[in-house]
């Protein structure tokens, strides 16, 4: 099919043009994108795409609300209480992160503030303060719960899920008297008992009224 020429109607709009997007850093990852390339994806003039999204980095921005409307749009209701939320969603965002590797960095490095990202934060926030929580925790949380979600699952995605990290005794005696425990690195196991770890560590400071300030 011959390309359409600019200003030649291809049936576009901001959604597509960011699904088209999500679908090419899937296949060939995000080092490889260009709004060129996705032109040609899409059988279109790039101007066509830049009638409806305003620069590359707005596709960026568009990539990573579609991706997370993706995330949502299968999740249901969040279930009561602040624990269940927050783990609520960041398992959904660890599915997230591993149906769509090459996009998820955009996740990490990019602010999200589109409505399905603060839908969610709302969520938590309206969550924790239902249930009582000082407010200097709440406003804490998406924070501390994100930097675990982020770090761990980039670090994850790059490595080998299963395998303990190789250590040299002689040299790190006590890091390696440890590794044997390492051994469910990357998987649900290991995602969620870090998981309650960072979640009891909010829980904790609720307690502390004194700690919460």
């Amino acid at each position: 099919m011959a390309r359409r020429t600019q200003g030649t109607s291809a049936g576009l709009d901001r959604g597509k043009i960011a699904r088209a997007a999500v679908a090419l850093v899937d296949r060939d990852g995000l080092d490889r994108f260009g709004v060129r390339r996705l032109a040609q994806e899409l059988e279109v003039d790039p101007m066509s795409i830049y009638h409806h999204v305003k620069g590359k980095a707005a596709l960026l921005d568009a990539m990573s609300e579609a991706v997370l409307v993706e995330m949502m749009s299968g999740a249901g209701d969040p279930p009561g209480g602040w624990v269940e939320t927050a783990r609520w969603i960041a398992q959904h965002y660890r599915d997230l992160a591993y149906r769509h590797p090459e996009v998820f960095p955009l996740l990490v490095t990019r602010a999200q503030l589109n409505p399905v990202a603060l839908t969610a934060l709302n969520q938590l926030v309206d969550a924790m303060r239902t249930a009582g929580l000082p407010d200097r925790v709440v406003a804490d949380a998406p924070m501390t719960l994100f930097g675990f979600l982020n770090g761990y699952l980039l670090a994850v995605l790059n490595g080998q899920p299963g395998a303990s990290p190789a250590v040299d005794p002689a040299a790190y005696p006590a890091l390696a008297s440890v590794t044997p425990l390492q051994h469910d690195y990357g998987t649900a196991t290991e995602f969620d008992r870090l998981l309650d770890t960072v979640l009891a560590g909010l829980g904790a400071r609720a307690a502390n009224p004194g700690a919460a300030r």
